[in-house]
């Protein structure tokens, strides 16, 4: 079977530290859904704006998969419980594939790039290449009694974010709800919980700097890259 690349997604994360780890977790997190030219034909589009949510098909395009294993180490158990690839959404998967449900915001017809997919609750790094977009039905889709595995039993991981008013002026008002929302979720590996160490990832055109102390999250300086 040849899988087809449609498109790619832009977002804020440039790098994977710092990406939502869920879909829908960062309810903000903005996605742009381009499509590649040959599938740039709004017939194919034709009845998707009835939808408020679609699933999204994906790759994990940064992750090196050589050689099969059978279990992985899912950082919010601490990075050294395993448990089986298929009881994970761990990356690093025989294919390295990703199923996550959005937000369709609008569809939007631009002059580059045709008919676009605006959309959010993304968790996915800028670039990601894209293979099936299909839409969420709520009937099918919706099981309000499943069971939810090793994730029941985690603690409540978010965090107080706190940014100073002279750093937070850094960032423009619109990107400040994905960027605080990604913090809130703790972006650090479940293993590491040093207090005097300084973390740091890129958003948008930003590197952002911070801390954690036991739940508060303090972020020591946004500057711009780009």
């Amino acid at each position: 079977m040849e899988i087809k690349e449609i498109g790619y997604l832009k977002t804020h994360f440039p790098t994977k530290f710092g990406v939502p780890r869920q879909s829908g977790v960062s309810k903000s997190s903005p996605a742009t859904l381009i499509f590649n030219e040959e599938y740039r034909v709004p017939e194919a589009l034709a009845g998707l704006e009835k939808y408020s949510h679609v699933w999204v098909i994906w790759g994990f395009s940064e992750s090196k998969y050589d050689k099969f294993s059978p279990t992985v180490r899912p950082p919010r158990l601490g990075g050294n419980t395993r448990v089986g690839v298929f009881a994970s959404r761990s990356p690093f998967r025989p294919n390295s594939l990703a199923l996550s449900v959005l937000k369709l915001e609008s569809i939007e017809k631009t002059a580059k790039f045709g008919h676009v997919l605006r959309l959010s609750g993304a968790d996915m790094m800028d670039g990601s290449p894209v293979y099936d977009v299909k839409p969420y039905i709520p009937f099918a889709d919706s099981i309000p009694d499943a069971v939810g595995g090793f994730t029941e039993t985690l603690e409540d991981f978010i965090l107080d974010v706190n940014i100073p008013d002279e750093i937070k002026n850094k960032l423009p008002s619109e990107l400040l709800p994905c960027l605080t929302e990604a913090l809130e979720n703790d972006p650090r590996p479940s293993y590491i919980d040093d207090p005097s160490r300084i973390y740091g990832f890129f958003y948008d055109d930003y590197e952002v700097k911070f801390t954690v102390d036991g739940k508060t999250l303090t972020v020591v300086s946004i500057e711009k890259v780009k």
